[in-house]
């Protein structure tokens, strides 16, 4: 391995996956704080019939959710023509159709974190805030939010790092165009099949670096988190 090979490598790649899971951490945690909030404080009979269905993309095979996206994304499809006769946007075969497909095969992962840790406040407390006159947005800023920021950040790192590893339902929305789609997952396929294991080598060993330091980075924050409340 000289200097020379690994001036040669191509990281647009990992700049791309980078791009996309800082957009998609975003706007999952956008969208989902307000489902987890309402989910757990629901007790109705269907609760479980909606946690079913948000869970779905962690047990569906990615090539069966990436099928099913490819066709409602098309510009044959209703979604897929809207945003091309109002934005002039493909979604297939482009990096806002990427964004779209990995909200959907990450979702879970930014949700159950944060329903977990929403159902685990104690209500005493938010009733007290509301008994001292605040509102229900202060409410859920100043005492819900730090209650749960344990669970806040195991959320958005498990998701980022979700999505930088996405692989099945990117190829198949994506594709493989350079600079455009190519996420490092796609590009170590691509090496591989190039037979440029010294590239594969190389972009595997930085999303093992990657994985390891998320989760290291969960433990050691939660660890240290709950030596701070003994």
């Amino acid at each position: 391995m000289s200097f020379e090979e690994i001036a040669n490598i191509d990281f647009s790649p990992f700049l791309i996956s980078l791009k996309l899971s800082f957009v998609v951490t975003i706007i999952l945690f956008l969208i989902t704080f307000p489902i987890a909030l309402k989910l757990s404080k629901t007790s109705s009979k269907a609760k479980p019939v909606f946690e079913a269905i948000f869970s779905l993309p962690i047990v569906l095979p990615p090539s069966v959710l990436g099928f099913y996206l490819l066709m409602s994304l098309s510009p044959n499809s209703f979604i897929g023509n809207f945003f091309k006769e109002s934005f002039d946007i493909s979604l297939v075969f482009s990096f806002e159709g990427l964004v779209i497909a990995s909200c959907f095969y990450s979702f879970p992962f930014m949700l159950q974190p944060l329903q977990s840790g929403l159902e685990s406040v104690n209500r005493n407390l938010i009733e007290a805030s509301y008994t001292l006159g605040k509102s229900k947005l202060q409410t859920i800023i100043f005492v819900i939010l730090p209650i749960i920021k344990p669970s806040i950040l195991s959320a958005i790192v498990i998701t980022f790092a979700h999505t930088m590893g996405e692989f099945g339902v990117v190829l198949m929305v994506g594709g493989n165009i350079p600079e455009v789609t190519s996420v490092a997952s796609v590009a170590i396929y691509d090496s591989v099949e190039n037979l440029d294991y010294f590239q594969a080598h190389i972009y595997s060993i930085i999303l093992l670096i990657l994985s390891f330091s998320v989760l290291f980075f969960i433990y050691y924050f939660n660890s240290k988190t709950k030596k701070a409340f003994k």
